[in-house]
C-alpha cells in the first residue's frame, strides 16, 4: 500500500461512487466557477483528501504504536493553478475563511502566534520542498500559485480536518510543480505528518496516513516507522455512527496545555521508566517514546499488556511529577533535552503547579495499544458476528474510559454524548480524535442505525437545537452513519458546465482498486 503511487482519476464516480456523484459534481462545478471568477482561468488540477474517524487507538501514534482508523466521505478539495508571483490562498466560504497571501519562498516561517486557516496550506507548501530536498530530488523554482479550497470536514470535530487540508494541498502543489509522479502514498503520509508540525501541533502520523491510504469498504491498521497500512475487514451487519458533540476543539490554538502537553508527558514518562529500569540518565534522556521502553519492560516483567501495566504501576509514582523531580533524575535541565523543539519548549514555559501526570499517561498508552491489536484480532477471528460486535463494543467502551480517566482528554459534552449513545443502544461508544471536544464514534448494528440516530437526535441534539447551538437542517452533518471511504487522489476532471481544466503535469493513472483520497483538521 505505502509503495503505491498517488492515484490520478478522471471520473468523479471513481472516488465518490454512484450515490455521491451528483452532489460531488455540483460541488466541483461551484468550486471551478468561483475559481475562474476570481483568477480569470480554470484550475489546472484538483486534489482531494478525506477526513477520518479513528475507531480505536487514541493518542498512541506519536508513541510509535499502531492505530485503527477509517476514511470518511467528508473531504477537502484544493483547486490550483500556476500564476502571479505570490501564493494566493482563497476559500469557497470566503466570509468564514478570508483570502491570505504568502510569498513563494519555501523557507519562510509560519506565524504560529497568529494562527490562520491558510497556515495549513503554507505548511504543505513547505513540506513538499522539504521532502524533495531530503530525497535529493531537484526542486522546481518556486512560482506563484492561485488556490481555492473547499472542505466539508467539520472543524474542531476530531475528524482530522487539518490533515485533510495539508494532504490535499500537498498533492495539489506537487502536481502543478510537476513532481507528483515521484511520490508514493508512503512518501506523502510521512512528509505531510512532518509538515503539519509547522503549525505548532506535534502530529503523530495517523491522520495523514489514513487520509492518503484509506480504501473503500475497509478500516486500516496503520503502523509506523516506516508507515504502512493493513486492511481490517469490519464485521458484517455493523456500521459506525459519528456524532459531533458541538464542543469545538481547536487543536492548534490550545496545543500547549492539551495536545502538545500530552506528547511531552508521554516522553517524560518514557524517560522516567527508562531510569527506573536501570538506564543511565544520559541514555534515558535520549528516549523519545514509550514504545522504545517496551523491550526493557519485557526483559524484567515479560510481554503483554498486563506486564506493561504492572511495570508502570511499580516504577512510576501516583500523582504529579514536577519539572524539578524529573530534572533531578535525569541530571539535566528539561530545556536542554528539548533544545530545538519549539512546541515542547512552549509547553515547559506554561506548565504550572499541576505538573505532569506521567503514570496515568503511560497506563493509557500501553493499554490502548493493546486494545488496537485486540480489535484487529477480533475482526479477523472466526467468532460469530454477534460475538464479534459484543467484543468490539467492550473494547471501545474501555478505550473511552481510559481516554477520560487516565489521559484526561474528554470533556463534559463528550461524556454526555457517549452516555446518550449507550442509552440509545450503541454496542460501544468512545470519543474519537484528539478529544477536548469534537466527535464520538459508536458501533451500531446496521439495521438499528436509523432508530439509533433518531434517539440521539431526541436525547442529545433536540436541546441544542432549542438553544440555537445547531440548526435542525444541519443535523445531517453532525450525526451520520459511515462506512469506510476512499483516500487521497488527484482529480483531473472534465466539468461540462465550465471551461475545461488546463493540462497539468501527468503521472500514471491508478487501477480502480488503488484509487484513493485525503482530508483535513483545524
Amino acid at each position: 500500500m505505502a509503495s503505491l503511487p498517488i492515484p490520478e482519476v478522471e471520473e468523479i464516480e471513481a472516488i465518490y461512487g454512484l450515490e455521491g456523484a451528483v452532489e460531488a459534481t455540483s460541488r466541483y462545478q461551484r468550486l471551478a466557477a468561483a475559481f475562474k471568477e476570481k483568477y480569470g482561468q480554470a484550475p489546472e488540477i484538483y486534489a482531494r483528501a478525506p477526513g477520518r474517524v479513528n475507531l480505536i487507538g487514541e493518542h498512541i501514534d506519536y508513541e510509535g504504536y499502531g492505530v485503527l482508523p477509517m476514511a470518511i466521505r467528508q473531504d477537502t478539495i484544493v483547486a490550483i493553478r500556476r500564476g502571479g508571483d505570490k501564493l494566493v490562498v482563497a476559500n469557497l466560504e470566503a466570509e468564514q475563511y478570508p483570502e491570505i497571501e504568502f510569498g513563494t519562498d519555501p523557507a519562510q516561517a509560519l506565524d504560529v502566534a497568529k494562527h490562520t486557516w491558510a497556515n495549513y496550506f503554507l505548511s504543505a507548501y513547505k513540506g513538499v520542498f522539504e521532502h524533495l530536498q531530503s530525497k535529493g530530488i531537484a526542486a522546481p523554482s518556486p512560482v506563484g500559485l492561485q488556490v481555492m479550497v473547499h472542505g466539508t470536514v467539520p472543524l474542531g470535530s476530531g475528524l482530522s480536518s487539518s490533515a485533510a487540508i495539508v494532504c490535499s494541498s500537498s498533492l495539489a502543489i506537487a502536481a502543478v510543480l510537476g513532481v507528483a509522479g515521484s511520490l508514493t502514498k508512503g512518501d506523502v503520509s510521512e512528509f505531510t505528518c512532518t509538515a503539519e508540525r509547522h503549525v505548532g501541533v506535534t502530529s503523530g502520523g495517523m491522520d495523514q496516513a489514513i487520509s492518503v491510504m484509506g480504501m473503500p469498504g475497509v478500516a486500516m491498521l496503520v503502523e509506523f516507522n516506516p508507515v504502512r497500512a493493513t486492511d481490517v475487514q469490519l464485521p458484517a451487519g455493523s456500521t459506525f455512527v459519528i456524532a459531533n458533540s458541538m464542543a469545538v476543539s481547536k487543536k492548534a490554538e490550545t496545543a500547549d496545555r492539551r495536545y502538545n502537553l500530552r506528547v511531552v508527558e508521554c516522553r517524560l514518562a518514557a524517560m522516567m521508566l527508562a531510569v527506573a529500569l536501570g538506564k543511565p540518565p544520559g541514555e534515558a534522556a535520549a528516549v523519545t517514546t514509550l514504545k522504545q521502553v517496551e523491550p526493557a519492560i519485557i526483559d524484567k516483567y515479560g510481554p503483554g499488556a498486563e506486564a506493561q501495566d504492572k511495570a508502570v504501576r511499580e516504577l512510576l509514582h501516583e500523582g504529579v511529577y514536577m519539572p524539578e523531580e524529573v530534572e533531578g533524575l535525569l541530571q539535566r535541565p528539561l530545556a536542554s533535552i528539548y533544545e530545538g523543539n519549539a512546541s515542547a519548549l512552549r509547553v515547559l514555559g506554561v506548565v504550572g503547579p499541576e505538573g505532569f501526570r506521567l503514570r496515568d499517561r503511560a497506563l493509557h498508552v500501553y493499554s490502548e495499544a493493546g486494545r488496537v491489536y485486540g480489535f484487529r484480532d477480533v475482526c479477523k477471528s472466526d467468532a460469530a458476528a454477534e460475538d464479534k460486535l459484543s467484543q468490539l463494543g467492550s473494547l471501545m467502551d474501555a478505550s473511552h474510559a481510559s481516554c477520560a480517566g487516565l489521559y484526561e482528554c474528554s470533556c463534559a459534552e463528550l461524556d454526555a454524548l457517549v452516555g446518550a449513545a449507550r442509552a440509545a443502544g450503541a454496542l460501544g461508544a468512545r470519543l474519537t480524535g484528539a478529544g477536548w471536544g469534537g466527535c464520538t464514534v459508536s458501533l451500531v448494528r446496521e439495521a438499528d442505525a436509523p432508530k439509533f440516530i433518531a434517539a440521539l437526535r431526541e436525547q442529545y441534539y433536540a436541546p441544542l437545537v432549542a438553544q440555537g447551538v445547531v440548526k435542525e437542517k444541519d443535523l445531517g452533518e453532525c450525526l451520520f452513519a459511515s462506512k469506510p471511504s476512499s483516500g487521497a487522489a488527484l482529480m483531473k476532471l472534465k466539468l461540462a458546465s465550465h471551461e475545461q481544466p488546463a493540462e497539468a503535469p501527468t503521472q500514471p493513472a491508478a487501477a480502480p482498486a488503488e484509487q484513493e483520497a485525503v482530508m483535513y483538521e483545524i
